[in-house]
């Protein structure tokens, strides 16, 4: 699964966003409805969120420094985890008290009754587009995983919070056409507040559900588990027997740390265990589409010492596609 960051699906949601924003806030200010003002408070805090992603990508790549010595990748794991802040603060938790002050004060839509409809209409035929592409970028590097998997066990943040992103801007987008439909249907306004407090509520989960994830990759994530397999695997060869214990750590989406014991024959020289350190590592490159960071410490095995760090080593390892 490659780590690929997405950007033509960040810039076709970013594009998507601002414009439907500003044609939202221009219906809530002509209608007064509060679905509408959820709506487009819900696509600034998107649009925000996929400049946030965008600077995360840029600060990722920085060189290495003396501070920060295996480089700055997991820089994007904190721009994504503070994504699902904003999404949670500015998008949930305003648009429920945004519908919690409708409910109490509700006010029939009245004026230009057409234009949230058709705004909303309008909104969802772009979020389809720029959901699409999305599908179309996770689709390129998913492989095997359905689009779920994908989300979870991807260790590059940018696609699964889009694809999120943009479901969630689907879903929202039904929900306000149903709150003002509803609305215009019977003149109660406390149907825009139910479409605003579904709005509100479906953020808040897929921001809770963002953090989540995010916070797993902050705090240190294995290789995932088919890249864990081949590195274990490259890892034996001429000079090296087997693994005796390995662990991966990523240091970002396209950077791997990986640190193993290695079992070398008893009566090998430095210069040939040096030699068989340096061709494993080679294999380890070549064996993941990943940026390796490799240690790898020589040790004789020991069968009776080993069945406890094989038995560690099991319950460290990543048991499902989510890495989890």
């Amino acid at each position: 699964m490659s780590a690929s960051g997405g950007t033509r699906a960040i810039i076709a949601a970013l594009t998507a966003n601002v414009g439907i924003a500003i044609s939202k806030f221009v219906a809530y200010l002509l209608t007064g409805s509060s679905s509408m003002l959820a709506e487009a408070i819900h696509s600034v805090a998107d649009s925000g969120n996929q400049v946030l992603l965008l600077v995360g990508g840029r600060r990722a790549a920085r060189r290495a420094s003396d501070v920060h010595q295996f480089g700055y990748g997991r820089a994007r794991y904190v721009y994504a985890f503070i994504v699902s802040i904003v999404l949670f603060t500015v998008g949930g938790l305003f648009a429920l008290y945004e519908a919690w002050h409708k409910f109490a004060e509700p006010h029939p839509i009245t004026a230009w009754q057409w234009v949230p409809v058709t705004v909303l209409v309008v909104a969802i035929g772009l979020e389809t587009r720029s959901f699409w592409v999305a599908i179309q970028e996770a689709n390129a590097v998913r492989g095997k995983h359905s689009l779920m998997e994908f989300v979870k066990a991807s260790r590059a943040p940018e696609i699964p919070v889009i694809l999120l992103e943009d479901f969630g801007a689907l879903v929202g987008l039904v929900f306000g056409l149903f709150g003002v439909s509803m609305t215009l249907a019977t003149g109660d306004g406390r149907w825009d507040a139910v479409g605003s407090a579904a709005i509100g509520l479906l953020l808040v989960v897929i921001a809770i559900f963002l953090a989540i994830e995010m916070y797993s990759m902050l705090i240190g994530e294995s290789a995932a588990p088919e890249h864990h397999r081949a590195i274990e695997e490259a890892i034996p060869g001429d000079g090296v027997e087997r693994v005796i214990h390995m662990r991966t750590m990523h240091l970002g989406p396209d950077d791997v740390l990986v640190a193993a014991k290695v079992a070398v024959p008893a009566g090998a020289t430095a210069e040939q265990i040096a030699t068989a350190i340096d061709a494993a590592e080679k294999r380890v490159r070549a064996a993941v589409p990943l940026k390796a960071q490799i240690y790898l410490e020589p040790d004789l095995y020991d069968a009776a010492r080993a069945q406890t760090a094989d038995a560690t080593e099991e319950a460290a390892a990543p048991k499902d596609a989510a890495g989890h």
